[in-house]
């Protein structure tokens, strides 16, 4: 593979595929979790000491594998080839795809916010629930649009990827600057005035709206389910810098860049996220984030941010970090299954590059899916139920860093994870206390994703019975 990609174009992948529609958008889900501007925060911190401690664990990985496919190059060599399939499973079903899909939906949710006529159109096919509308179909057009694009070469997805991740970074930065400047009455001390409090528990009305006199103290047990149901919304929010590790092959020295890339992008992402959220803690009282109409913090602050043209400003600002998003994740995602190909767990036809260089095959195969997911009206719910299979493939990965301590100890390690052992465990403590906390108490997050993953294990019996046959 050519190598393409220097360490800018790395460290943009790793924060563009990060920074999609979440952090506009999950801060209401989780202060009607834990109903205290104090623990809002806290998880916040908790979620970013966790990714950056991945990031770090990662990093020796990448070193000692320095090849595309990234993730599931790591569990394939680590745990074997069973391992690496299920991983590459749940990827192109749900993980990857589902992603985009999800990434693309904000993006037509969004731009109806400027067009209203889209939100106004009648469907263009319905049965029962099930409905296609002009938002879907602009979401898969966005998708398709972006697969072409990137079937162009490695260099069109790169400045694409590098121009809408620069300015989406820049309008955060501008939006958290006017959060602190621009604001009438600060509700900061407002938020912080209840300390370690917490309170949850909120009951909903028949309509299925939350009622907003509903609040009761929460503490204990109640208070760590509470943690982990919101972490689900802060972890959703800052998956998929692991990208930049499918694309290891077409970044110029990658023993060196893909570790700097990942430490950097995802340190640099934390840091935004958790001044965006002091921003709304600024601009908005509890009630305002937990009750923001669609869950739309970032509209309501941006409203008393800048009057009536918040909305406008707000919309732009996703429409632009979406559709960057979702380039990163397209460019990123299609070098996973070119891989699998390689290995005989993939259809063979997406291990081709076309003549621009680039697995056209793959991506077309991605792009189509993601469309179909889009279609299936499922997306949001796959994504909820994604989140617990996400942080498991990382705790897989991140525990591969020790096991090959003890397996090879001799191995030459061209980087090696800082302060090891502690931040692999830290890792590992934190994501073993999201799973378990979900198993308990948000059980509907946790066994659909799981079932969806382990539904692979049959097809890769298949495949390896087929290959023995052929033999």
């Amino acid at each position: 593979m050519q190598k393409k990609l220097k360490l800018w174009d790395a460290i943009m992948l790793v924060m563009g595929s990060m920074i999609g529609s979440g952090i506009f958008i999950v801060s209401a889900d989780m202060m009607r979790n834990l109903g205290s501007g104090f623990w809002l925060v806290i998880v916040w911190i908790i979620t970013g000491v966790m990714t950056v401690a991945a990031a770090i664990s990662y990093g020796e990985l990448s070193a000692l594998f320095p090849k595309a496919g990234g993730q599931y190059t790591y569990l394939k060599e680590i745990f074997g080839k069973r391992m690496g399939f299920l991983y590459g499973w749940g990827l192109f079903t749900v993980i990857q795809t589902g992603t985009i899909a999800a990434v693309a939906m904000a993006f037509g949710k969004f731009t109806a916010y400027l067009v209203p006529s889209l939100n106004d159109a009648a469907p263009l096919f319905q049965s029962g629930e099930f409905k296609i509308t002009w938002i879907q179909i602009l979401a898969m057009a966005v998708i398709l649009l972006l697969t072409y694009i990137n079937t162009r070469g490695v260099q069109s997805g790169k400045l694409l990827q590098n121009i809408f991740t620069g300015s989406k970074i820049i309008a955060l930065l501008g939006l958290i600057a006017a959060g602190f400047i621009l604001v009438d009455f600060s509700h900061m001390s407002e938020n912080f005035s209840l300390g370690l409090d917490s309170f949850s528990n909120l009951k909903k009305d028949i309509s299925g709206n939350f009622l907003k006199e509903g609040w009761e103290p929460i503490g204990g047990m109640t208070l760590l389910g509470g943690i982990a149901a919101a972490m689900v919304g802060s972890v959703f929010s800052s998956v998929a810098w692991e990208s930049v590790t499918f694309v290891s092959g077409e970044v110029e020295n990658p023993k060196r860049n893909i570790v700097k890339s990942m430490i950097y992008g995802t340190s640099a992402v934390m840091i935004l996220y958790l001044a965006v959220n002091f921003v709304y803690l600024n601009a908005l009282d509890r009630e305002s984030i937990a009750f923001a109409t669609n869950d739309r913090v970032a509209v309501a602050a941006s409203q008393n941010i800048f009057g009536s043209a918040g909305t406008i400003i707000i919309a732009v600002l996703v429409m632009v970090s979406t559709f960057g998003c979702n380039n990163g994740l397209i460019l990123a995602g299609a070098r996973v299954f070119q891989t699998m190909a390689k290995d005989g767990m993939f259809f063979n036809s997406a291990e081709k590059n076309n003549k621009n260089e680039v697995p056209a095959n793959a991506l077309w195969m991605q792009g189509i899916w993601a469309s179909i997911l889009c279609l299936s009206g499922q997306y949001g719910n796959l994504l909820d139920m994604i989140s617990f299979v996400i942080v498991l493939f990382y705790m897989i990965t991140v525990f591969g860093v020790i096991y090959l301590r003890f397996k090879k100890p001799d191995i030459e390690r061209p980087y090696k994870t800082w302060l090891y052992p502690l931040t692999p465990i830290i890792y590992l403590l934190i994501g073993t206390g999201f799973c378990v906390l979900l198993l308990i108490y948000k059980q509907q997050y946790t066994w659909p994703g799981f079932l969806m993953v382990l539904l692979g294990l049959p097809v890769y019996y298949f495949i390896n019975r087929k290959k023995q046959t052929d033999q």
